[in-house]
């Protein structure tokens, strides 16, 4: 067993080497949380509570005197994050992050809208407040008017907003099932989908990135086969998501309620949407997963739909070992919507169809269909 320091540490026991020369610390489960290298043990829910405290160091390492900010409402499949913010109370303490689990998804939403204000008053405190909302899909229906409000009003430069939103595909331990996307895209706001626990880390500070500069709120989607999930794996760096200096400078989109009842608001909210393209060109979050140059065939895939496919791909390719199937080019995609036009055009060339796997509703497809569709042959 071990203790949970004060200062994030745990108190454990020492080993000698094989050898019995020296000492080495013993890993604890606990580690997973502060741990910045080698292999560790995560569920879904204390990846999310990992990823405030990760925002939280990399702040301070640029220079950063920013404060954290986490609510929601509990609800399958997040019914646990409660529970792992409450389990890490002393490690949010020491970093300046704040757990509030709120009476439902629209109060906690509008108390996030609030937090957003903190870059932007002269009497701050800090430089900003990175919040995280979180709630499963039909609390965004019941939070819609808080969302799009907030949304709306924007984010900090120092500071942003993460969505985290439990999608029940399957109704697992819901009434009905359910996928919010569609509802996200209707009030402008990102989404990002990370296929596994191993991702959300990478999402998850890439959304808050993307949000300190569009000045969006970003929707970042679990579902119930990811967040109550557990799984082992060697950390990866994150970057610091800088840009190029052609990248245009958008303070003009930062958090401001001055627009609203005015024809402004929808203006500001179009700029966002462009500013995210901007950013998701300068750092893509989709990948070529097999380039296969000659391929006529593409295939694109999202979420936990992608580590889906590749099992399935995995099945035909073990049980025709001496029918090679066509060559197929695979593209995923990180940034569900607005898709990132640059890297789709890419892949798109050179392919006479293309197969897209996404769950529940045809947003990638849509959007897919849409930009290619009355492209030059020669083009796509």
């Amino acid at each position: 067993m071990s203790t949970l320091m004060p200062d994030g540490t745990h108190k454990g026991c020492r080993y000698k080497n094989l050898d019995g020369q020296g000492d080495i610390y013993k890993y604890q489960l606990g580690d997973n949380l502060t741990q910045t290298e080698g292999r560790v043990f995560l569920t879904g829910t204390q990846a999310l509570t990992r990823l405030v405290l990760a925002q939280r160091r990399a702040d301070v390492k640029q220079g950063l005197n920013t404060a954290g900010f986490v609510t929601g409402y509990r609800g399958s499949p997040l019914a646990g994050v409660d529970i792992a913010m409450w389990r890490a109370q002393p490690l949010l303490d020491a970093n300046q992050i704040t757990f509030l689990p709120a009476i439902n998804e629209d109060l906690g939403a509008t108390i996030v809208m609030g937090t957003q204000q903190a870059g932007v008053r002269d009497d701050r405190s800090v430089d900003g407040v990175f919040s995280m909302w979180y709630g499963k899909g039909p609390g965004v229906d019941r939070a819609g008017d808080a969302l799009h409000h907030g949304n709306a009003a924007g984010a900090s430069r120092r500071g942003g907003v993460l969505l985290i939103v439990g999608d029940d595909h399957t109704a697992a331990s819901s009434s009905i099932p359910h996928a919010s996307e569609t509802s996200l895209l209707a009030l402008g706001i990102p989404i990002v989908h990370p296929a596994s626990v191993e991702e959300y880390e990478y999402f998850g500070r890439w959304g808050w990135a993307l949000s300190r500069y569009s000045g969006a709120w970003v929707a970042f989607k679990v579902s119930t086969e990811t967040v109550e999930s557990g799984r082992s794996f060697e950390l990866q760096p994150v970057p610091d998501f800088t840009l190029d200096q052609d990248i245009p400078d958008n303070t003009h989109l930062e958090y401001s309620a001055k627009e609203f009842l005015t024809l402004a608001i929808e203006s500001r909210m179009a700029d966002r949407v462009q500013a995210v393209k901007a950013f998701s060109r300068q750092h893509r979050l989709d990948r070529l997963i097999d380039p296969a140059p000659m391929a006529t065939l593409g295939l694109i895939t999202s979420g936990k739909a992608h580590l889906d496919t590749l099992d399935a791909l995995k099945i035909l390719y073990d049980a025709h070992p001496d029918k090679p199937l066509p060559a197929l080019r695979h593209y995923k995609i990180g940034l569900n919507w607005p898709i990132e036009e640059a890297g789709l055009r890419a892949f798109a060339q050179g392919l006479e169809h293309i197969l897209i796997v996404e769950e529940k509703a045809p947003v990638i497809e849509s959007q897919v269909k849409d930009l290619l569709f009355n492209e030059p042959k020669s083009l796509c």
